[in-house]
């Protein structure tokens, strides 16, 4: 894991003072609403329906137990006791005081967090795969790069006030865990000749206009990589619309341009950039490199697992994913218990997840863009004891990829954009298929919830997705089929008409016995549609 060294230490210190001053002066009313709001906005403070809200970066999704224990201690002593784990691997949390945000901020420099940059029109925290350094399909480790990407994009003075956010993903497995062509921009690490380098792909984004990225270059060298997305970002800076902000992602000028004029704008300006020298000196991704060296694992250790209780052989057949280390396992921590709110974790859950990390994990967590946490260095002979704890405390839901294993944003509870409720029809579709006896045998189902069209549940890239719409003055959701995050990335389409929240649970039943009746051997939800197509989906769910 990346430490902070003392230039990492001071520019969040000075950031913390900055902001601590500003807030100051909104409280004595030195300042407006409209001035200080693109000042909170630089350091994550929104201002939602009921409170503040407060999004703490966690860099491509990776904690250490102490960074861990901070976030429970914000949940317990700033907030209500709980905090809520994000689809960008970050945190949030919903009850936040004015007066409490700087120390909150100063809190959280002490352990190496802050939330710099998760908001506004700048780069945003950089994403990456959960299972980053443990699984066995990548072919290297992406969080180095990613951490070289973080670096290069903080405070950024070209790329502070971007047309719009703008949101980076890198992976290094074929299989794609990170949703990484909806993003703005998409590094797949790939080899070639022996040499380590990225597919860039650019252009993609959920919201009201979805779209997947496509493929802008097929390979650029590991020591051209920030020459090349400085060229990526320059053009999109110069050309990004200004005047329309539902026109100013970079998807839309993609789609503008044509990606081969894209493509050819940022060679020319890529030719640019390598004659200024803008890539930092290889020595520099050495230097981050070393700090995610592999652990020094126990060997010898077994790999038999004792079954005889059903209820842990299901969480393990469920939760549980193969290392690439003999001995060892990756143990996937479900924030989706039945009935409960999708990502939230009260700070007693969180500490326990800290204590679990530092006894049987390496000392390390990560989030996960399912809004679910991970242990990735776990021995095969700690899980029946994991999993005790993780039960004991409502942490042992054995869900992963399962129908109530869903992403869902805050939606109208919370949030001032939102034009529909995502929680309740979240918990009302769990109590449903667990009260039905029908989640193990739909299997693998990924279902989104969205509370409006900005898109925050990922609804478009949801095997099934939900959109909360506001009809007259009444919540309407629409039902979205075919859609996916993954290496097989597409975008759902809407069935018909809207449903009430009752409606669409209903709908959703219907769809899924559909599949139960039609598919054939190993079809998950999502295959059995694309070969049926929608129409008998329809004719199911309409009637």
């Amino acid at each position: 894991m990346y430490l902070y060294d003392s230039y990492d230490q001071a520019m969040v210190d000075a950031r913390v003072e900055e902001f601590r001053d500003q807030a100051r002066r909104r409280l004595a009313g030195e300042l407006t609403e409209d001035q200080f709001k693109p000042l909170r906005l630089m350091n994550g403070l929104y201002l939602q329906l009921h409170a503040y809200m407060l999004r703490v970066a966690v860099p491509y999704g990776t904690l250490s137990s102490r960074k861990m224990r901070m976030l429970a201690h914000i949940a317990r002593k700033y907030d209500r006791g709980y905090g809520h784990f994000t689809t960008r691997q970050n945190i949030q949390y919903n009850w936040i005081k004015l007066e409490d945000a700087p120390d909150i901020l100063a809190d959280l420099a002490t352990v190496e967090m802050h939330a710099i940059q998760t908001s506004g029109n700048c780069i945003r925290n950089i994403s990456s795969d959960q299972y980053a350094g443990v699984a066995a399909d990548e072919i290297t480790d992406p969080r180095p790069w990613a951490e070289l990407l973080r670096q290069w994009s903080s405070f950024h003075p070209e790329f502070t006030y971007l047309p719009r956010k703008f949101k980076i993903c890198v992976i290094a497995s074929a299989n794609d865990r990170a949703a990484m062509r909806l993003h703005d921009i998409g590094l797949e690490l790939v080899e070639r000749d022996g040499r380590i380098g990225a597919r860039v792909f650019a252009g993609g984004g959920m919201g009201r206009t979805p779209m997947v990225a496509p493929e802008i270059r097929d390979f650029v060298e590991e020591d051209e990589l920030v020459s090349y997305l400085e060229a990526c970002l320059r053009v999109y800076n110069r050309y990004g619309r200004r005047d329309n902000k539902f026109k100013a992602r970079i998807k839309i000028l993609v789609h503008e341009l044509g990606v081969d004029e894209y493509r050819r704008q940022v060679e020319e300006e890529f030719a640019h950039m390598r004659q200024l020298g803008i890539q930092p000196p290889t020595e520099e991704l050495d230097r981050i490199r070393a700090y995610f060296a592999p652990p020094v694992y126990e060997t010898g250790l077994p790999e038999e697992v004792d079954r005889s209780d059903p209820d842990f052989a299901l969480w393990l057949d469920r939760n549980v994913l193969p290392h690439k280390q003999p001995g060892y396992a990756i143990v996937n921590i479900s924030l989706k218990p039945v009935g409960g709110i999708p990502g939230d974790a009260s700070a007693d859950q969180i500490d326990l997840m800290a204590d679990l990390a530092e006894r049987h994990s390496l000392d390390q967590l990560r989030v996960t863009h399912a809004q679910n946490i991970v242990l990735p260095y776990v021995k095969k002979a700690d899980l029946y004891t994991i999993w005790q704890q993780l039960d004991a405390a409502g942490l042992g839901t054995a869900n992963l990829d399962r129908i109530s294993d869903m992403i869902a944003c805050p939606g109208l509870d919370y949030c001032s954009l939102a034009n529909a409720r995502s929680i309740p029809v979240a918990q009302k579709i769990a109590r449903r298929f667990a009260g039905n006896g029908k989640e193990e045998a739909i299997g693998e189902l990924k279902l989104k919830i969205s509370g409006c069209i900005n898109a925050c549940g990922h609804h478009h890239a949801g095997h099934i997705g939900i959109l909360g719409v506001d009809r007259k003055g009444t919540e309407n959701y629409q039902l979205l089929l075919g859609g996916s995050g993954a290496e097989d990335c597409s975008l759902g389409a809407i069935t018909g008409p809207g449903f009430t929240e009752d409606g669409v649970v209903d709908a959703i039943e219907r769809a899924t016995d559909l599949y139960l009746a039609q598919r054939q051997e190993g079809e998950r939800f999502l295959d059995t549609y694309r070969r049926l197509g929608m129409a008998p989906f329809k004719e199911a769910i309409y009637g």
